[in-house]
């Protein structure tokens, strides 16, 4: 008796079977979703093709298909119980930040303002500073309404190369030192100054990344020795893309270094404030992020010293975008903003 010739078709190792009967074997074959078989006759060698209908899937299960299907599961499952462990996992606790010693930045208005209050409900002593010092005193009054047993200020302007030593020099020899080093300020171009000059670009870059470096340089031998932390509210302009790179590389260095500060990232969506608003009328499509709660999930992430926070949770996949994929996070970029008044400005 001879044995059917296999022929050409597609999925022979896991989709034929053997049968026997009237004393032939069969081999049933797949070809393109079709199913064909041949018959060899036992008194002669040639071989005739038959078509029939194909043998269902469910009734000849593949032997690898069900342990590769239990791997998948698996992995997806421990990937999401992972999402969920480093999302959902608050260790906060409140009392950590009583009598904490903080030095905020542009704590007049917006995100700054809520943050000096969230930290004066939880009993911290502040050291409060922005460029404006009748906005400054209205706060450090409600501060002191909120329970915060100490609350100074100071007004400086962080477009100066000597205000940052100036300001923190004040916090150490009004607090004795500092446990947290919150960097909020921001500035915009100055009126009178044309935009994307070589004089508004200086401007820019020292109130929005130098002062922030000539800052940390000052707090960082007091925030070492309290083992302290540094707080970090960044946005997705333009001048602030230099503080990713400058605090990524600082934490590395103070990871080898084996020095126990804490840099945290803070990726905010635009200001909840009547003046940001104004100022992007047109531009972009964002909703202003609420400040209360914005500032409170600074306030979460610099307390229970995570590497990065980001409100709302759609910054974490445009950061995650710009690094990995320059030309869909641009496509994102663009859905925010109404590229066509921002060219033109």
């Amino acid at each position: 008796m001879e044995r059917a010739e296999k022929g050409g078709g597609r999925g022979s190792r896991c989709g034929g079977s053997w049968s026997h009967r009237g004393g032939l074997d069969r081999w049933w074959l797949w070809r393109g979703g079709r199913g064909s078989k041949a018959v060899a006759s036992p008194n002669t060698h040639q071989t005739r093709w038959l078509w029939a209908r194909p043998v269902p899937a469910t009734s000849v299960p593949c032997p690898s298909a069900g342990p590769q299907r239990t791997m998948k599961v698996l992995l997806l499952t421990g990937l999401g119980a992972l999402f969920f462990a480093y999302y959902w996992d608050d260790n906060f606790d409140p009392a950590s930040l009583q009598g904490a010693r903080v030095l905020l930045t542009g704590a007049s208005a917006g995100v700054g303002e809520e943050l000096a209050y969230h930290y004066a409900r939880l009993g911290s002593h502040l050291v409060l500073t922005a460029r404006t010092e009748a906005l400054l005193q209205k706060v450090v009054g409600n501060c002191r309404k909120l329970g915060a047993p100490k609350v100074f200020y100071i007004a400086a302007d962080m477009a100066s190369p000597e205000a940052p030593e100036s300001v923190v020099q004040f916090a150490l020899d009004k607090l004795g030192g500092l446990d947290y080093l919150v960097l909020n300020h921001i500035g915009g171009v100055p009126a009178g100054t044309r935009a994307r000059t070589p004089q508004a670009t200086r401007w820019l870059m020292q109130v929005n990344f130098l002062s922030y470096v000539q800052l940390t340089s000052r707090a960082l031998p007091s925030l070492t020795d309290s083992k302290g932390s540094l707080v970090v509210v960044s946005s997705l302009l333009a001048a602030k893309f230099a503080l990713d790179s400058f605090f990524g590389s600082l934490r590395r260095e103070l990871d080898v270094q084996d020095v126990n500060v804490a840099i945290t990232m803070c990726v905010l969506g635009l200001r909840d404030r009547a003046s940001a608003a104004e100022a992007v009328r047109g531009v972009t499509r964002v909703k202003a992020a609420p400040g209360p709660k914005a500032a409170l999930a600074v306030i979460r992430g610099g307390a229970t010293r995570a590497a990065g926070v980001f409100y709302p949770w759609r910054f974490h996949l445009l950061c995650l975008l710009r690094r990995w994929l320059p030309r869909p996070r641009a496509w994102f970029i663009r859905q925010d903003l109404n590229v066509t008044v921002a060219a033109a400005a």
